[in-house]
């Protein structure tokens, strides 16, 4: 491996390092090396910083130190990381995250998704934004909707689409989150200049996690329709490392084939390469008509093999590896959707997650706190990914148009089958 001064010098096309630019037919992307280990000088502050962490409850304590000795804390531009969707352990919003959650126990969300736009470049086919029905929310509503999810609890947002780059308050709209909760972006990288990134970072931006689903670039524009998404995704990660203070992350939905045949190490490998500070990983979500089928859906055996490949992974340290299925299985978290997370899409509709096409209210009809007031009730927090155990009902209760409305979101909770509490909510809970 090698590194040319303070860059890494990466082909597109063979993914690999290289220490010559000879290559007749090579197209070479320059990262900027941003990211390092933190020093346990740094880590002991940022500790002591949240006093309130050593009055929480012994048991969530042990828990904690547990599950984050499965990472490695990283240093971004002066953030201390452990991964992209908890804020970092030296600010503000870290520190209401240990306060209001684990110490208060407060009964609100801690995590919230906000769809910013439907309107998208690329049309992937396991897209969950796709058929969305509705008016698309004002830059103004949604600014109100982050100030009352902020109240409620909410320390951190992620941003989401659509292409979130297509909404023109974008800036706007980031700097309104404030100090307190941080901001996470996930984007295509389509349109991306280098003007708006600086806005986005000086604004407060915190981490962007840019789409990326392959190594090859034929397969990857063709898994998102587009040509050229490949470039741009690549275009995008070399633009915001250049800044040297946001958290880049590749976003990467994986296949059922890419784990059965191993091909997830091979995409890891090339991300790492790449030099991004983390790879968040999700299978394909049976949220759309495409995927309700049993041989699409990942089993547990498949869920539990990429785990043990985060933890095999982040024992190196080079690149964070942070999969959906590892935060959410019954060992760690479980589907916290509903309570501790909430999904609100572009035209104001709320879910329990992105992946969940279903609504319990509209924002543009009712006040945010009281529709989680009455979506908490109904969905409790499960041992498992809540869609991959019940997408038969949401395709049973599906009329070609999403969300599924508010009636029969509620039937489609009322049928499902009660599962025991993950280790966290057990934890909490008692």
């Amino acid at each position: 491996m090698k590194v040319h001064g303070e860059y890494l010098c990466v082909n597109v096309d063979a993914g690999r390092f290289i220490g010559e630019s000879s290559h007749r037919s090579s197209i070479f992307f320059l990262f900027p090396v941003t990211a390092k280990r933190a020093k346990p000088l740094d880590i002991a502050k940022a500790i002591l910083s949240v006093p309130h962490f050593f009055r929480v409850k012994l048991p969530l304590i042990l828990f904690f130190c547990q599950y984050l000795r499965k990472f490695t804390l990283t240093n971004v531009g002066g953030k201390l990381i452990i991964h992209s969707h908890l804020p970092p352990i030296n600010s503000p919003a870290y520190g209401r995250f240990v306060k209001e959650h684990l110490l208060n126990t407060k009964a609100g969300p801690s995590h919230a998704q906000i769809g910013l736009t439907n309107a998208c470049p690329q049309n992937c086919g396991y897209c969950y934004s796709k058929n969305k029905r509705g008016r698309v929310m004002e830059s103004e509503t949604i600014i109100g909707l982050i100030r009352d999810l902020k109240k409620m609890g909410v320390f951190w947002f992620g941003f989401t689409g659509g292409e979130p780059l297509l909404n023109k308050d974008l800036v706007k709209i980031v700097e309104s989150v404030g100090s307190g909760a941080s901001v996470k972006l996930f984007t295509t990288g389509c349109t991306l200049t280098k003007r708006l990134a600086a806005d986005l970072e000086n604004a407060g931006l915190y981490s962007v996690s840019v789409s990326l689903d392959h190594w090859s670039e034929g397969v990857h524009d063709s898994v998102r329709n587009y040509k050229g998404a490949f470039r741009a995704a690549l275009n995008a990660i070399g633009i915001f490392k250049s800044l040297g203070r946001v958290h880049v992350s590749v976003s990467a939905v994986v296949s059922r084939t890419m784990i059965r045949e191993h091909q997830v190490e091979i995409f890891l490998e090339f991300l790492r390469q790449l030099g991004v500070h983390e790879a968040w990983l999700s299978e394909a979500k049976p949220s759309v008509e495409n995927y309700w089928k049993e041989e699409l859906v990942i089993t547990e055996e498949e869920r539990l093999q990429l785990c043990r490949l985060q933890d095999r992974y982040n024992r190196d340290g080079t690149m964070t590896v942070n999969y959906l299925g590892h935060f959410e299985g019954k060992e760690h978290f479980g589907c916290s959707g509903g309570n501790k997370m909430v999904y609100v899409d572009a035209c104001g509709n709320v879910s329990p997650c992105v992946f969940l096409p279903v609504s319990l209210g509209n924002v543009n009809e009712k006040s945010i706190r009281q529709i989680y007031e009455e979506m908490r009730p109904l969905f409790p927090t499960s041992d498992r990914c809540f869609v991959n155990a019940n997408y038969g009902l949401v395709q049973k209760y599906y009329r070609s148009e999403s969300p599924i409305s508010v009636a029969d979101s509620k039937k489609v909770f009322e049928e499902s089958a009660a599962t025991p509490l993950s280790r966290f909510f057990r934890l909490y809970n008692n």
